[in-house]
């Protein structure tokens, strides 16, 4: 990330010809926001004086509670090289929000920001001797074609597979388009390539520090979606838009760095190399696996992913080479020694899913949750009662599971805070409710003729 002051950015908007800019924040949802200001109020924004009204983002506050502060992250300011207009460009913060109240009329943290949610877990991390969590995802998306009103439909542009190249893959052009323009904003590729499922993509970007990781999967959305409409497509991060192929996944690659910058997980005296840290470390994430499903499986959609046959994981377990398993250890270590949480979807807030991967592994490192021992078998091919005798068991089957798993798992609520554990819940149930009313196309083909 670049580092900048006040003065570069008035710097630079004045070299670049900056006409607007975009201060960008997330809600509880995981949906990208932006209050949208002109450059002549670029001194407003740098000394947080940029309001809005909360009351009208899911997840923060009430009608009486309106008046909202954003505070922008100068250093995620960006010209949004997509959007280059004819009277000028467009540039854009990434911002924390806050709320009135304080002493003196300062502002104050909003406990509701997904963003300051995961910074308040942050801290707990520094608090107990790590100095950074490092994090690199693999966001997964479908690219669908567009009808003529340029709605998305559910038709492929491609009929590719793993790994294949043009003519099968015909959206390559596109793929390669998206890693064009995300190596101009400063992203460094790492991969790009056709997934499992017929119009299924994932590009790989490097790992980061956790808050940057985080504002990088949201500006990685923004791009994809950006660059695919103009190859008249529609690119969606919906885990499981099409039944009968595999789903999308974003799997969480994660580490934590020591105060002299060691990677805590790796011991190259122990037979597979893992530390005591990240064993530990380990059990955490599996103890917490249920209580944390909402936060990474957060609708009703994800719970079409994690079922058997389509390569997520349903399973609660971990290993150094097997895939059925929910946590992977990739081959790699020294440095690059990480824990792979499979489970997570692509619709998930990936601030509250990153600050719950976190606690959860934290509580382990205290030394708060059993250790388990790596999974060698295929799960898959188990059936449950041979699961539940080597001790597996299974992440939520629904939405209504992953609510009361979490309203178990006290840990998992305190990482939220109090007003995303109550807001979430809401939503959540709200979902849910309307989803079970709904009578679906396979129930009517099933019953109409049949009773």
């Amino acid at each position: 990330m670049s580092s900048y002051t006040k003065d570069d950015i008035r710097r630079i908007c004045k070299e670049e010809n900056i006409r607007y800019i975009r201060m960008m924040f997330t809600d509880m949802l995981g949906m990208l926001k932006n209050v949208e200001i002109p450059v002549t109020r670029l001194d407003d924004a740098l000394n947080n004086q940029v309001m809005f009204d909360g009351s009208s983002i899911e997840g923060f506050v009430r009608i009486y509670e309106a008046d909202m502060f954003l505070h922008p992250d100068l250093d995620t300011f960006l010209v949004l090289s997509w959007e280059n207009t004819a009277y000028g460009k467009v540039a854009r913060f990434i911002c924390d929000v806050y709320r009135p109240g304080g002493k003196d009329g300062e502002h104050i943290p909003f406990e509701g920001d997904p963003r300051g949610v995961l910074k308040r877990n942050l801290e707990r991390m520094n608090k107990l001797g790590y100095k950074a969590f490092n994090c690199g995802v693999e966001p997964e998306f479908f690219l669908f074609k567009l009808n003529e009103k340029g709605a998305p439909t559910l038709e492929f542009n491609d009929h590719g597979g793993y790994f294949d190249l043009a003519p099968v893959d015909s959206a390559e052009d596109c793929r390669r388009d998206i890693v064009l323009e995300l190596q101009k904003i400063g992203f460094t590729i790492e991969a790009a390539h056709h997934e499992v499922s017929n119009g299924q993509h994932e590009i790989n970007f490097k790992f980061d520090s956790a808050v940057e990781a985080c504002d990088n999967v949201q500006t990685f959305k923004l791009v994809v979606k950006n660059i695919a409409r103009r190859h008249g497509l529609h690119a969606t991060f919906m885990p499981k838009p099409v039944e009968g192929i595999n789903g999308s996944g974003m799997h969480v690659n994660c580490s934590l760095l020591t105060m002299d910058g060691k990677n805590a997980f790796y011991d190259p005296n122990t037979p597979n190399q893992l530390s005591e840290v990240a064993n530990k470390w380990i059990s955490g994430i599996l103890d917490h696996a249920k209580g944390f499903c909402l936060i990474t499986n957060p609708i009703v959609n994800s719970y079409k992913r994690i079922v058997p046959g389509y390569e997520a994981p349903c399973y609660i377990s971990w290993s150094d080479s097997n895939r059925s398993t929910m946590i992977r250890i990739p081959a790699a270590r020294g440095l690059k020694t990480r824990t792979e949480v499979r489970s997570v979807d692509v619709a998930a807030n990936p601030y509250l899913a990153i600050a719950a991967i976190l606690a959860a592994g934290l509580d382990g490192v205290e030394g708060n949750c059993k250790k388990r021992a790596p999974i060698y078998d295929n799960l898959y091919a188990m059936n449950d009662e041979e699961r539940a005798a080597i001790g597996v068991d299974s992440l939520p089957a629904s939405l209504y599971d992953a609510v009361l798993a979490f309203k178990q798992d006290k840990l998992i609520q305190d990482a939220m805070g109090e007003h995303i554990t109550t807001k979430i819940i809401e939503a959540k149930t709200i979902e849910w409710n309307e989803f079970r009313r709904h009578v679906s196309d396979w129930e009517i083909k099933r019953y109409i003729n049949r009773y």
